[in-house]
């Protein structure tokens, strides 16, 4: 049997075939990493840290008692920005969100912070967090700060969740290759019935091969075969 198969050649193996079960392995393996969110959060938990910086910047650290004109502390606002993250929500509405959060947080004891955190006028924006809780209306220098601070604050807000987004989808696909790895090399395990050293090689490297693959399997796949059509019209 191992004659048989040392003497088949590169040629006769069907590579769109084979990228497509690579393709699958690397599938495979994002899955297995997606399943450690069952366990606090797992891998979803990389790049939270930068949210948290952001808020952080703009909330206080305090207790319950302590909230002022505020409807939630950093806690509490930590906790819900963090189960929007690991139920994985569109980025775009985490943000509108978190910058909800903020605005609720902004009173006359938290504007000299915020605005320490946007560059804007520490007085103008205090004046702008006492008139909003009376409901007075805003004169136009106000006006403008508010203007400024929610384009800053919406700034800073994609930052950190562009940046967090970035980390948590490359310690994915980082994690995602050993797991691949170990995967392959289970399969080749299994499928000869022992360890086979001269194979662990090609497993290796079909497990690192599997996760950068894994998103455009199908697509190359069909180039390949596309390819390969094309070269038999030339030959006849």
């Amino acid at each position: 049997m191992l004659q048989v198969a040392h003497q088949i050649s590169i040629t006769d193996l069907d590579l769109s075939k084979i990228v497509l079960a690579v393709g699958s392995l690397g599938t495979a393996a994002y899955g297995v990493v997606d399943v450690s969110k069952g366990f606090g959060g797992g891998i979803s938990n990389r790049g939270f840290g930068d949210i948290k910086k952001i808020i952080a910047a703009f909330i206080p650290e305090r207790s319950d008692t302590d909230l002022g004109a505020s409807a939630l502390g950093l806690t509490s606002v930590l906790a819900t920005l963090r189960a929007n993250w690991l139920n994985g929500m569109a980025l775009a509405d985490q943000k509108s969100v978190a910058k909800a959060l903020i605005k609720l947080n902004l009173n006359t004891a938290t504007a000299d912070r915020m605005a320490r955190a946007t560059g804007v006028d520490a007085n103008l924006l205090g004046s702008v967090a006492k008139k909003l809780s009376t409901g007075d209306a805003l004169k136009q220098e106000e006006t403008d700060v508010y203007g400024r601070f929610d384009l800053l604050l919406t700034a800073l807000l994609d930052q950190g969740y562009q940046r967090a987004d970035q980390r948590y989808r490359n310690s994915a696909k980082l994690l995602a290759v050993p797991v691949a790895v170990v995967l392959a090399l289970l399969g080749v395990a299994a499928l000869n019935g022992k360890w086979m050293w001269d194979e662990a090689w090609k497993a290796t490297l079909c497990g690192i091969l599997a996760t950068p693959l894994a998103p455009i399997a199908k697509d190359l796949s069909s180039a390949i075969q596309a390819g390969a059509k094309v070269a038999q019209s030339w030959k006849s």
